[in-house]
């Protein structure tokens, strides 16, 4: 083995895979040397060819008793790169995996006869290591895959014929036998089993006539690229008929093969064959394929002038108004109150500033509309770079994170990570990743129950076009679910199905006890073994013998994360990083399914059954590290994405968020793909909520700032990122600046100035600005300068660093939609297989989410989530916005995602305290709007100071609601009188607010339900979790007290016969109901007290009784879904809650009693002792 050095970054890395189990092998299996994955595919045309030389794989093999297999770098790049992590990967012997002949040492044979083994070798395989430890490779099972493989590879693939298979026939490479292709070519139509299309050489047999006379009739596919460089005998000729033309395209080979019937270029277009007895004589004109992708992906729908008029003129018109109020309120003080006065006074001009910053961001609201068959059109039709019509989509790589199992169920994991592996996007071009920060065997377990489970759950949404994919939300639905199918086998086929994911949940939910009766047995076994070995040894038997109470694996191996003991490097934060391919990446090309028998609960002989990538990852986590809660996980994850699959753009969901439309993917992919879409940072989808009660108590829903302040803010910059249900741009989440950007200058940004950043030659740049090289640039010194500071920038990691410039290049636009003198990829560039995934690349994963990994880079600073903050998505999303990025809210007509909220009061205030909190940490940063470059818009900018102001608004809130109090109890009011001119202010401010609330209403969709929901639960979070969240704050930036985070519980499923909203009812004591308490309990006797005094009194003051009566029973009408919460089911509340709330109210009585007693008392209020 090769001994580490003290260095973290020079120090190789141990591969070392064992067998399951606890058996021994001594055989070896071969790897691939770990390489960059820089290039999008091995064809020398791709444009990514002739950059990111791959490096040279050196060392010697062996064919016994284990390998050791090296990397080397190119000599020209040694000294530029030596700071990189070097690999020693060392496979020892294990019996699943057979040592390989002197024959298949050979570079060429590996990579022919390896690729299926070593693909099932990686989904079969946990990869676990971090800082100062070896990294392994723990063999589970891979025989059932390999024997697949094998005989796929040898055998003929035709139902019931096991003869030896012919060369491949087809492209696809299917294999079949002599007789059997006979047969398709006589009386099978001459098309290929698996891929459906024609044979090109069927020459074989008695048939041969009739098949070629079956092609001579149809226009032959456009040849690959590939192809033309294979024939030199004929000439190249520029094409000048088509801008897709590559530079060498042979178009007289072209006609020659095509038989002059492909259309593009001729005088006339055949609709059918080759026009006989079609259309007017035959023909009709040619299509316009330059049209085809001209056509506009999305559409921006303004609001109508007849509402978005009258808003404006009202905002404009109660501005005025609260000026005017303000100044006739400052300019007539109560002269017999001055402090009732005073108080009042500070507290509406507050409210009338944050009423200004929330509603200025409001004036230029849109709706955004996309158009899916369009998408198609450009990117999944051949063309001439694409004769097949294979798709050009680029990648997407889906990040679920996940942290504790107790507090987020694995059953809802799991149905999250089903609805992804269905969705409706290319299946190769989809990777899923778990981040499973709380290293549990039971999130480990319960994804590979998932994963098994996706292999039937998958291929019937795709056979049926089920919706929602979410087997959960799909089976508990109380609609007709027979409406709008048609086939015959569907009932038949969703009883079985539903039976088999009722015996899904009923595994996934004996795990937690399986895991614990089987860790007890082997820690039972393990006892016995050290007392019988203490005994050998001659040791006492009274001393009791340590033995670490492990967690085991179901091979009867030790889980490598964390234990339910908490041993060393075995508990939550301490423990090693962890990777498992739960499923690998899939081929290229559709694999099609078998009828329903024994074995096989569906048909799906007309069915992908392919399944996307899914992954298993877990971070390093050691005492002494700043693991930076999620943020620090989606790091991690990005940098293991970017190794293993390297998708352009992410989509981030939480572990209860699930994809309810599974055409999701394709409406965000809309705006990134569009014209001027390279602008664009990230693509946020509103939050939908399931399982909310029907009155919406605390306004879980949370319609108006996701109907309402987010659509404002897509007419202006984009709107925020609120932390799930985000598809993001994976370069603008490196840091990187836009290709072009807007500065703004002058009083609001009225004058603008266009910067173009992706040029030769950048003009200005700012000081956290990150220049992205550009592939093709190769005279660019200030790229190649970029080049060499990725790695302090990003890390030690080769692959990482070299994974940057490709993730740039496939999130491109099209050439076609591309201005004048801007970068563009041609059609067809990503039409082509992943590269297959190897061990070396995984171990290279597990280097990146090691714990030291982040030292002295500038992830979480510029790079990914930004840290310092509990609320990390709204920093990061701020970040963008500096930069000049711009980001899209895309509102579908079926709602893109779906997931939980809190229903219970405790923990829907717990959750409005974290951000608030996180509102707070942004005021006292640098992220404060304040600071904000000139790329960002004004309006943009207050939307983004108001994020951090509006905590402040609940001090000022509190003592409001306490005056009206206050003014009962000492008899006075915040006027003096109640004039006819304070009357008409105060009843204009209303009406036109009340105007405001309907026109918002009416633009926005929502309700007036919703509205006054809204406003309700933001007294209710004003007067509890904000004014704790600015404590909070306060306490950070004083006193350096770290602020704890509490993870939001995420609600299971209810069982049959359960109460869907039991939670609603439940009273949990927290502190942060005191405040609302004491408010309620204080107004309600001072009403009473100012109703009597009244009554009672000679010369009673009924309007200034009748003021602060109004008052107070505004701040209870606010406070009243806060006091039906405390009731519970059947009202019972806590005793704490009546002590505190009554020792408060007595408190504050006496205290304003003492202080302003009653005229006539005053003797009676002296305290005389004895």
């Amino acid at each position: 083995m090769v001994k580490t050095s003290s260095s973290p970054s020079s120090s190789p890395v141990t591969i070392t895979v064992s067998s399951g189990g606890k058996g021994g092998g001594s055989r070896s299996m071969g790897l691939t040397s770990p390489v960059p994955r820089a290039s999008i595919s091995n064809n020398p045309n791709s444009p990514l060819s002739c950059r990111g030389n791959r490096a040279s794989s050196g060392g010697n093999r062996t064919s016994s008793g284990g390998r050791y297999v090296s990397m080397s770098k190119d000599d020209a790049t040694e000294e530029s790169i030596s700071e990189f992590v070097s690999y020693t990967v060392h496979i020892p012997p294990t019996p699943d995996h057979q040592p390989m002949s002197a024959s298949q040492t050979s570079l060429n044979d590996d990579s022919k006869s390896e690729a299926k083994p070593e693909r099932s070798f990686i989904s079969g395989t946990i990869f676990s290591g971090g800082f100062n430890s070896v990294t392994r490779g723990h063999v589970i099972e891979c025989s059932m895959e390999k024997s697949q493989s094998m005989k796929s590879g040898l055998v003929c693939r035709m139902r019931g014929c096991d003869e030896k298979a012919m060369q491949d026939k087809c492209e696809c490479g299917f294999k079949i036998c002599r007789d059997c292709y006979l047969d398709c070519v006589g009386s099978g139509g001459g098309r290929c089993p698996g891929c459906k299309e024609p044979y090109k050489d069927a020459s074989d047999g008695d048939n041969d006539d009739e098949v070629m006379s079956e092609a001579d009739d149809q226009a032959l596919p456009l040849p690959s690229m590939a192809d033309f460089k294979l024939d030199k005998r004929l000439s190249l000729v520029k094409s000048f008929k088509a801008q897709n033309h590559p530079p060498d395209f042979d178009h007289t080979r072209w006609l020659f093969e095509t038989k002059g019937t492909y259309g593009y270029g001729n005088a006339v277009w055949p609709k059918d064959g080759y026009g006989v007895g079609s259309g007017a004589n035959g023909f009709e004109h040619p299509p316009d394929f330059g049209e085809r992708n001209r056509r506009p992906l999305t559409r921006k729908v303004s609001v109508s002038a007849a509402i978005l008029s009258p808003y404006r003129l009202l905002i404009a018109i109660r501005l005025v108004a609260l000026g005017f109020f303000l100044a006739w309120r400052i300019q007539h003080p109560n002269r017999e109150a001055m402090w009732l006065w005073g108080m009042s006074t500070t507290c509406e001009l507050w409210f009338a500033f944050s009423w200004l910053l929330d509603q200025l961001p409001k004036l230029c609201p849109v709706n955004r509309t996309t158009d899916l068959s369009v998408l198609k059109d450009c990117f999944e039709s051949p063309n001439l770079r694409n004769p097949k019509g294979r798709s050009d989509l680029p990648g997407v790589d889906v990040f679920v994170s996940t942290a504790d199992p107790e507090k987020e169920p694995p059953l809802v994991t799991a149905n999250t990570i089903l609805s992804i592996l269905s969705v409706e996007y290319p299946v190769e071009k989809v990777a899923c990743y778990l981040s499973d920060d709380g290293g549990a065997l039971l999130t480990f377990e319960a994804l590979a129950e998932t994963a098994s489970f996706a292999r039937i759950w998958v291929p019937f949404c795709r056979k049926h076009n089920i919706e929602p994919r979410n087997p959960e939300a799909y089976f508990g639905q109380k609609r007709d679910f027979l409406k709008n199918k048609v086939r015959l086998d569907f009932v038949r086929e969703r009883r079985r199905v539903k039976r088999e994911y009722d015996e899904f949940k009923v595994r996934i939910n004996s795990l937690p006890e399986s895991i614990r009766r089987r860790s007890d047995a082997y820690n039972a076994h393990d006892e016995l073994r050290a007392k019988k070995k203490q005994m050998e040894m001659g040791g006492n038997l009274a001393e009791s013998v340590k033995v670490p109470k492990a967690t085991w694996m179901s091979d009867g191996s030790h889980w490598p994360g964390t234990w339910g003991s908490a041993e060393a490097d075995h508990s939550r934060g301490d423990h090693a990083g962890i990777i498992q391919a739960m499923l690998a990446p899939p081929n290229a090309e559709p694999v099609f399914g078998e009828e329903a028998d024994g074995q096989n609960l569906i048909d799906t002989t007309e069915v992908d059954i392919r399944l996307p990538m899914l992954v298993y990852v877990s971070r390093e986590k050691r005492p002494g590290y700043d693991h930076n809660k999620k943020a620090g996980a989606m790091n991690a994850i990005v940098r293991t994405s970017a190794i293993m699959s390297n998708g352009p753009f992410i989509l981030n969901l939480d572990c209860d968020h699930y994809i309810y439309s599974s055409c999701a993917l394709r409406e965000g992919m809309c705006f990134m793909l569009d014209r001027g879409g390279d602008r664009i940072c990230y693509v946020q989808f509103p939050q939908r909520f399931e399982g909310i009660d029907p009155n919406d108590r605390y306004a879980n829903h949370n319609t108006v700032f996701f109907d309402v302040t987010m659509r404002a803010l897509d007419g202006l910059q984009g709107p925020m990122y609120v932390g799930t249900g985000c598809i993001f741009r994976r370069t603008a989440l490196y840091g990187f600046s836009p290709p072009r950007t807007t500065e703004h200058h002058g009083w609001f940004g009225r004058k603008k100035i266009k910067l173009f950043l992706r040029k030769r030659k950048v003009t200005k740049k700012e000081e956290d600005e990150i220049i992205l090289p550009i592939i093709g640039d190769h005279n660019d010194d200030d790229a190649d300068i970029e080049s060499l500071l990725l790695p302090r920038r990003f890390g030690n990691s080769t692959s990482l660093a070299a994974s940057i410039p490709v993730a740039e290049y496939q999130g491109r636009l099209l050439q076609d939609l591309q201005g004048k003198g801007n970068q563009g990829r041609p059609a067809g560039s990503l039409a082509v297989p992943r590269e297959p995934l190897d061990a070396a690349t995984v171990a290279e994963a597990i280097s990146v989410i090691s714990c030291f990994y982040e030292d002295k880079t500038e992830w979480g600073k510029r790079v990914g989530w930004i840290y310092g903050s509990v609320t990390e998505d709204v920093v990061t999303g701020y970040r963008m916005h500096n930069r000049g990025w711009r980001s899209v809210y895309c509102v579908t007509k079926r709602d893109a995602f779906r997931g939980t909220a809190p229903i219970n009061l405790t923990d829907r205030l717990h959750q409005v305290l974290r951000w608030a909190t996180g509102s707070v940490e942004i005021f006292f940063s640098r992220n404060n709007a304040l600071f904000a470059s000139r790329r960002m818009k004004f309006l943009q900018r207050v939307a983004y100071f108001n994020v951090g102001m509006y905590p402040f608004t609940s001090m000022f809130l509190i003592v409001y609601c306490i005056l009206p109090a206050m003014s009962l109890f000492s008899g006075q009011f915040i006027v003096q009188s109640l004039s006819v001119t304070f009357l008409i202010f105060l009843l204009a401010i209303t009406i036109t607010l009340c105007m405001l609330a309907l026109l918002e209403i009416k633009w926005s969709g929502i309700t007036l339900h919703d509205w006054w929901r809204n406003e309700q639960f933001w007294v209710i979070g004003g007067t509890s979790a904000h004014p704790a969240a600015v404590l909070q704050g306060l306490l950070k930036v004083i006193a350096g007290v770290d602020i704890s985070f509490t993870l939001t519980s995420k609600s299971a499923t209810p069982e049959d016969g359960d109460d869907e909203f039991a939670e609603l009812y439940e009273v949990k004591w927290s502190f942060l109901m005191v405040p609302p308490i004491t408010i309620m309990m204080v107004n309600t006797v001072a009403i009473a007290v100012g109703v009597a005094r009244t009554m009672y009194s000679t010369f009673p003051q009924w309007s200034k009784l009748v003021g602060g009566v109004f008052f107070s029973l505004w701040v209870l009408w606010h406070l009243y879904p806060f006091a039906k919460g405390l009731m519970g089911r059947r009202g019972k509340v806590p005793t704490i809650v009546f002590v505190w709330s009554g020792l408060l109210s007595s408190i504050i009585s006496l205290l304003w009693v003492y202080i302003n007693p009653p005229s006539g008392t005053q003797d009676y209020m002296k305290f005389q002792f004895p």
